[in-house]
């Protein structure tokens, strides 16, 4: 017996499906290492300050001036130079603390609603002068803090408000940055049929931005909150102009005003560096517990193949 052989036509149009390749296979070695050292030099130059600010704050005025300033001293001091910190003028830096704390707190959250709240109106409804106001709000981005801080003392003056915690509380409430992102954010993300639908069932128009548009803007809203954490907290030149009372003093001017004591008394370079090293802890941890929200965010819409 002879094996049968085929005569059907063999089909030549089957779709090529190409053999999978280990991860990074076509990767350059040059590039891993270029993006790897570009890496390495931005996290140095980010974490070496905080490294010395630690190192510094764990010595005496002596250490700090007659050891390396990368290594720690002959006495480690950190626990006494914070408990200093702590307890110096009646407990005076946990005052300028939570003043920090009311600044940018306050100011972040009422600041980020605002943005959210005018970037949604302009991404999501259509109505005369829209872009106009945009380009209003790019222009704010553009003036510097410092420029409007000079004029804003005079009128907080005329107000009776200056060297009050409203000077410095009610200029954070505003972030153009903010608005700007949240107005791109939101009309990319917030799809124009699904507040279609909510209007459908009833749903008025603050119930469609609470339950549907905070959510889906989660990830840019803790975004404009960081930035504007941290830009109120480090700011320093606007309660100098504001404020002249030093229990209204954010950490940043109270640190200022023992900085600027060394020369007569040493022993306030201590304070000095354990109260920056308390200043940056606040940060650290806004930024630790937030960052999920970026997780999620980029993962948002994503569909399993």
């Amino acid at each position: 017996m002879t094996a049968a052989v085929s005569t059907a036509p063999q089909r030549t149009d089957a779709p090529h499906v190409p053999a999978a390749t280990p991860a990074g296979r076509g990767r350059r070695p040059a590039t891993t290492i270029l993006v790897t050292g570009i890496l390495a030099v931005v996290a140095i130059y980010f974490l070496v300050p905080v490294y010395w600010v630690v190192v510094a704050a764990s010595k005496t005025t002596d250490d700090l001036f007659g050891t390396n300033g990368f290594w720690f001293g002959n006495t480690f001091a950190l626990f006494d130079n914070l408990a200093a910190v702590l307890t110096y003028g009646d407990g005076v830096f946990l005052r300028w603390f939570a003043n920090s704390v009311l600044y940018a707190g306050v100011g972040g959250l009422i600041a980020t609603y605002l943005a959210a709240a005018g970037g949604y109106a302009l991404a999501k409804y259509r109505f005369r002068g829209r872009n106009l106001i945009f380009g209003l709000v790019l222009g704010g981005v553009l003036v510097p803090g410092t420029a409007t801080a000079l004029p804003l003392f005079l009128l907080f003056s005329q107000l009776g408000l200056a060297n009050t915690y409203w000077s410095v509380l009610i200029p954070s409430l505003v972030s153009p940055f903010g608005f700007f992102l949240c107005r791109i954010y939101a009309d990319a993300t917030v799809d124009t049929s699904l507040v279609e639908a909510a209007r459908i069932d009833g749903a008025g128009e603050l119930r469609i931005f609470h339950t549907l548009g905070l959510r889906i803007m989660t990830p840019a809203l803790v975004t404009v909150f960081l930035f504007q954490i941290v830009g109120i907290w480090n700011n320093y030149f606007l309660p100098l102009v504001m404020l002249s009372d030093q229990d209204l003093y954010p950490i940043t001017l109270g640190l200022n005003n023992w900085n600027s004591q060394t020369d007569r008394l040493p022993e306030f370079y201590e304070l000095t560096t354990g109260g920056v090293l308390l200043s940056v802890i606040p940060l650290a941890v806004a930024m630790i517990v937030l960052q999920r929200f970026w997780r999620g965010g980029l993962t948002e819409g994503a569909v399993k193949a």
